[in-house]
């Protein structure tokens, strides 16, 4: 007899049977054949069906338990729509298999065409997937490896300690010192190219013949260890200023915009050991402080100058506080100002505004203020990567400008009519 598999199915019947009784497979499939026969007409006789493949091979799976079986009947069939509901109509016509009684209840018909289309469509992703990682790298992704290749390419070994270093070390008037090779290779990828690597405590005497020549900055991880060896370069060598990585993380994995902004924050190196000092001393220290009391790490020290007490001054000579300088600034100016500041860092450039806060251009800062002058009127405030001076203040009086907004200021809020606001305002 000709079978056909599921594979070449169109559909599956699949129904379940309740027998009040205990019976076998045989007499189950026995009872389809014979009590639908003649019953569909010669066209849908089981049999016939069978015999030429239309109908595949009837599985029944049985189970019995308490003196009664249950189980469940799955037909495969290639008939279309309509023909396959008649069949499966047709089973629920048995109500006895043998002497027991019996009850079939088709539960759904499913179309095995749905099924392989849904594994064809999550193949298909798994394959594309695999295309786009591995066979077919976009041209961004090409241009990003072909530009770290070659900045690899460019480290270099300098001076008779074979220093892991950039190419710039001997143009630039500035160079950065790390800890290691993989700094500097992560320097190098960022696009800084007069980095050089101590490898080690200890310092090499091309490292203290460069600081003697140039103004070096000490890039060290933020965590104990920068601390050690801030303490044991600066002790060697003529470093300017110093810089660490954020809290926790070192510099061989820190982004682009984290080390912009570290190096924007680097302090002079006789305040960073002053710093060193105190959170040594901290920590030696027995008694117990306050959370608030305890100092960020390289923050500023203020010294204030030795003063009489207020309370033996004279009362016109005790100085009444001047009241701060309230800044108004809308919720979403301060949005537009915070996104246009960071998108800027690193850039060197400066955004003009008009008063809807549309952005009129974009100049370096070396241009910024020959631009202001020129255009006089209809701008309503600036944005820039850098430090607001007093040359720019004064010109931004003479002009319509009301906010002035950069990484940092030099002019407090207060000396000036315009609204002055850094990167820690926003």
């Amino acid at each position: 007899m000709a079978k056909i598999s599921q594979v070449s199915s169109k559909y599956i019947v699949h129904s379940i049977i309740e027998i009040e009784g205990i019976v076998d497979k045989p007499d189950v499939i026995g009872a389809i054949f014979g009590q639908t026969e003649g019953l569909l007409g010669a066209d849908l006789e089981l049999r016939e069906l069978q015999r030429s493949g239309r109908i595949g091979r009837i599985e029944v799976n049985l189970e019995t338990k308490s003196g009664k079986t249950n189980g469940s009947i799955l037909i495969p069939s290639s008939l279309d729509k309509a023909e396959t509901s008649i069949i499966a109509a047709a089973l629920e016509v048995i109500q006895k298999i043998g002497p027991c009684t019996a009850k079939i209840k088709v539960q759904n018909i499913e179309d095995v065409r749905v099924s392989k289309r849904k594994f064809v469509i999550e193949r298909a992703k798994t394959l594309l997937k695999a295309m786009i990682d591995n066979v077919i790298p976009d041209s961004q992704e090409l241009a990003d490896e072909v530009a770290y290749s070659v900045r690899v390419m460019e480290i270099q070994e300098y001076g008779t300690d074979r220093l892991p270093a950039g190419p710039s070390i001997d143009e630039s008037d500035e160079i950065i010192i790390v800890e290691g090779r993989a700094d500097v290779l992560n320097m190098l990828k960022h696009g800084f190219k007069n980095v050089i690597a101590v490898n080690g405590t200890s310092v090499p005497n091309s490292i203290i013949d460069l600081c003697k020549k140039k103004t070096s900055t000490l890039f060290v991880d933020g965590d104990r260890g920068g601390d050690l060896i801030i303490k044991e370069i600066t002790s060697m060598a003529e470093i300017d200023y110093v810089t660490k990585a954020p809290d926790g993380k070192e510099v061989e994995e820190i982004t682009k915009k984290e080390i912009h902004k570290a190096l924007r924050g680097r302090i002079a190196v006789e305040q960073a050991k002053l710093d060193i000092k105190e959170n040594n001393g901290n920590t030696e220290s027995e008694k117990p402080k306050m959370q608030s009391e305890q100092r960020p790490r390289f923050a500023p020290k203020r010294f204030e100058q030795n003063r009489r007490p207020e309370q033996n001054r004279r009362p016109e000579q005790i100085r009444k506080p001047e009241p701060s300088k309230q800044v108004k600034i809308s919720v979403e100016e301060k949005k537009v100002f915070k996104d246009m500041l960071e998108d800027l860092i690193g850039t060197r450039g400066a955004y003009v505004l008009d008063t809807k806060l549309n952005i009129l251009g974009k100049v370096p800062i070396t241009e910024l203020q020959t631009t202001i002058k020129s255009l006089k009127s209809g701008v309503h405030a600036i944005v820039f990567d850098g430090s607001i001076d007093r040359d720019l203040v004064r010109i931004a009086e003479k002009t319509t400008i009301k906010y002035v907004v950069a990484m940092d200021s030099k002019i407090k809020p207060s000396d000036t009519r315009i609204i002055i606001l850094t990167s820690s305002d926003l």
